[in-house]
C-alpha cells in the first residue's frame, strides 16, 4: 500500500514510525511532515488544510490509505471530501469531529447520553461569567469553546485568575473565535489519564491508557501546554476502571454519535480524571493524542496498517500489547508555551532511547528547532522506572541545553508507579 499521513508533529512521526514496520506498506508520504521524518517517509509540501491539493496528490500517487493526525483538518472537512472522492481515509468527518471542535457541544452531548463529566455552564458575556464565579467560588475550570492548540484551558485557583482568564478569552480575544464562547465547569480532584480507542461507528477498540503531563515545569507548575511528556500504561488505573471507562464513556460516546447522525470513524480520545466517584471526562479529542501517541504506539504489537484496515472493514483488530512500559519526555523551546525562538541546533542522543521529532526543520545538514515542542525522547523497558532511567540518562542536563528545556519529573509523581 501507499499511505499518506497528514500532519507535521511528533504524533505524526510516531504514526509514520509504526507504519514503517509494516510489510504491507510500500511507500509513506507525509504532508507536510518535518525534517526528522525524512529517513523513513517522503515529505510532501502541502499544508494540512489544503484539501483540494491533498486529494489531487492522493489520486496522482495512488494512495491507498490516508491517516489524519491533527485536529484542524478534521474540522476543515478533510474526511468528508476524501470520502466524496472515493478515497479511503481513517479520520472522522467534520460533523463527528465537533466532539473536539466545540466544548459546549461536547458537554451537552455528554449530558444527553449520560456520560460522566463535570457540571458546567457556557457564557459569551464576561459580566455574566464573572457573576457565576462569584456565586460558585474557586477552584474552577475555564475553557475556550473552540480549538486552542491545547492551551485554551485555565484551572483557576483564585477569583483573580478566573476573572483574568475570562477577560483574555471573551474581551481580549486571545484565542480569536475559539474563545468567543467559554465553558466554565466544576473543578474535579483526582489523577488524570488518557484513553484512546480505534472507533468505527458502534465498534470501539480501546488502546492502553497513558498519562500526559500538561504543565510546563516540574512539580506540575507553570502554564498549561500541549503536553510535556507521557507514559503508558498507567499502573494505578486498573482493568476494572478501564472496562468501566470503555463501556460508560467511549462506547456511549460512539453510540451517541451514531444516534446523532454523526457516526465516528478514527481515533476517539478521552481525557479522563479519576475522581472519588470513578472516571469522568475532562475532554474528548477526535484524533490520536500528543504526546500520548508517542508512548502508546511503541507498545502496540500489531501491524498498525492492518489494524486500521480491520477497523474500517468492521473487523475486530484483536489488539496485542507489549508487556512493557514506555515513557517519553518532551524537549521544548525555551519560553514555550509563550514566545520562543526557533533555529536552535537540536542535540543528538545516545543510549537505548528513541527520538520522535515534532517542531524541527533542516538548516544545512543540521536539524534545528522550529516550534514550541521540538521532540520527544522515549524508551521502552520492563518497568516504568527502568524506562524513565533510560530516557533521562540519554538527555543532557537542562543547564547545558541552549534554547531548550524539559521536565525532569515525568512519571515521578507516583513513586509507587516507578517500582
Amino acid at each position: 500500500m501507499n499511505v499518506l499521513v497528514i500532519g507535521k508533529g511528533g504524533r505524526e512521526h510516531s504514526i509514520v514510525m509504526k507504519l514503517a514496520e509494516s510489510k504491507q506498506v510500500k511507500k509513506i508520504f507525509v504532508a507536510p511532515g518535518n525534517a526528522g521524518m525524512e529517513s523513513i517517509a517522503t515529505l510532501v509540501p502541502i499544508q494540512e488544510t489544503e484539501n483540494e491539493r491533498l486529494i489531487a496528490f492522493a489520486k496522482e500517487e495512488s494512495v491507498d490509505l490516508t491517516i489524519v493526525g491533527p485536529e484542524n483538518p478534521l474540522l476543515n472537512g478533510i474526511a468528508n471530501e476524501f470520502t466524496f472522492e472515493g478515497l479511503r481515509i481513517f479520520a472522522p468527518n467534520k460533523e463527528a469531529a465537533l466532539i473536539e471542535g466545540s466544548k459546549s457541544f461536547a458537554k451537552s452531548f455528554m449530558m444527553k447520553y449520560d456520560i460522566p463529566t463535570a457540571n458546567y455552564q457556557t457564557f459569551t458575556d464576561p459580566t455574566e461569567a464573572k457573576l457565576y464565579i462569584e456565586k460558585t467560588g474557586t477552584p474552577i475550570v475555564i475553557k475556550a469553546d473552540g480549538l486552542a492548540a491545547g492551551k485554551g484551558v485555565v484551572v483557576a485557583e483564585t477569583k483573580g485568575i478566573a476573572f483574568a482568564a475570562i477577560d483574555s478569552m471573551l474581551v481580549s480575544k486571545e484565542f480569536s473565535e475559539a474563545g468567543g464562547k467559554i465553558v466554565i465547569e466544576e473543578f474535579l480532584a483526582g489523577d488524570e489519564f488518557s484513553l484512546m480507542a480505534f472507533v468505527h461507528g458502534e465498534h470501539v477498540y480501546p488502546m492502553l491508557p497513558a498519562r500526559d503531563h500538561k504543565r510546563a515545569f516540574d512539580n506540575d507548575e507553570g502554564p498549561n501546554t500541549g503536553g510535556m511528556g507521557a507514559y503508558a500504561p498507567v499502573p494505578d488505573i486498573t482493568n476494572e476502571i478501564l472496562e468501566y471507562a470503555t463501556k460508560e464513556i467511549l462506547q456511549k460516546a460512539a453510540s451517541g454519535l451514531v444516534a446523532e447522525g454523526r457516526s465516528f470513524t478514527g481515533v476517539l480520545y478521552a481525557g479522563l480524571i479519576m475522581t472519588e466517584n470513578g472516571p469522568k471526562v475532562i475532554e474528548f479529542n477526535a484524533r490520536f493524542g500528543d504526546p500520548e501517541t508517542q508512548v502508546v504506539l511503541p507498545l502496540l504489537r500489531n501491524d498498525l496498517a492492518q489494524v486500521i484496515l480491520d477497523v474500517l472493514e468492521g473487523k475486530n483488530p484483536k489488539l496485542k500489547w507489549e508487556q512493557q512500559s514506555c515513557l517519553g519526555v518532551v524537549l521544548a523551546s525555551e519560553g514555550y508555551p509563550s514566545t520562543y525562538q526557533s533555529g536552535v541546533v537540536v542535540p543528538e542522543f545516545d543510549g537505548d532511547s528513541f527520538v520522535v521529532y515534532a517542531g524541527v526543520a533542516k538548516q544545512g545538514e543540521k536539524i534545528v528547532s522550529n516550534g514550541g515542542r521540538v521532540l520527544v525522547v522515549g524508551a521502552k523497558s520492563n518497568t516504568l522506572g527502568e524506562a524513565s532511567s533510560l530516557v533521562y540518562s540519554s538527555l543532557p542536563p537542562n543547564e547545558v541545553l541552549e534554547g531548550l528545556f524539559y521536565r525532569t519529573d515525568i512519571g515521578r509523581q507516583k513513586l509507587g508507579a516507578l517500582q
